[in-house]
């Protein structure tokens, strides 16, 4: 069934003649539009096109307010179980000493983990803008180390006075 929000009903349906479904559910068969919707009108309920495409188009003698209800619940419980990937930013400089450079590992090894792409940014701060050969191997290396959680999304890459590349989980091993 299409939403809610742009579903044809009662007098807006403009086709000569529709397959009606009544409440429960059951075929009532095709008849002309204007002799549904009286049925429809009888009833105390809507006549709402399901499948507008079909030949004839279907419809369906219901309450449309809980119809909408309904559509508007099923959307809501889809979103909550939508998973939102998260691009993660972890910086670093080329002088950062090795310990803090394990504990910035750990926390991209806790992002990759958590199944969120981390982005890993190196900072050339004065005249460190000279050695960008040196930055290119922090990034390898860095890659080399978390290669057995993470595959490369993007290539290093050197932007003004930052070098950055984007890590992804491995497909095996991410949720």
């Amino acid at each position: 069934m299409a939403s809610a929000t742009n579903v044809r009903r009662n007098h807006q349906i403009r086709v000569p003649e529709v397959r009606v479904i009544s409440d429960s559910g059951d075929q009532l068969g095709i008849m002309p539009t204007k002799e549904a919707l009286r049925m429809a009108n009888e009833q105390g309920v809507d006549l709402v096109e399901v499948a507008p495409q079909a030949k004839p188009p279907v419809c369906k003698l219901m309450d449309f307010g809980k119809y909408q209800y309904e559509q508007r619940k099923k959307n809501q419980e889809a979103k909550k179980k939508q998973v939102q990937v998260q691009l993660k930013e972890v910086k670093l400089r080329p002088k950062t000493d090795e310990h803090d450079l394990q504990t910035k590992l750990n926390h991209v090894r806790r992002f990759l983990a958590k199944g969120d792409r981390c982005k890993i940014t190196l900072f050339f701060r004065g005249r460190e803008i000279v050695h960008k050969e040196q930055g290119k191997a922090i990034l390898d290396n860095v890659l080399e180390e978390i290669s057995d959680v993470a595959r490369l999304e993007q290539e290093p890459k050197f932007e003004g006075r930052t070098m950055h590349m984007i890590v992804a989980p491995n497909a095996a091993k991410s949720k």
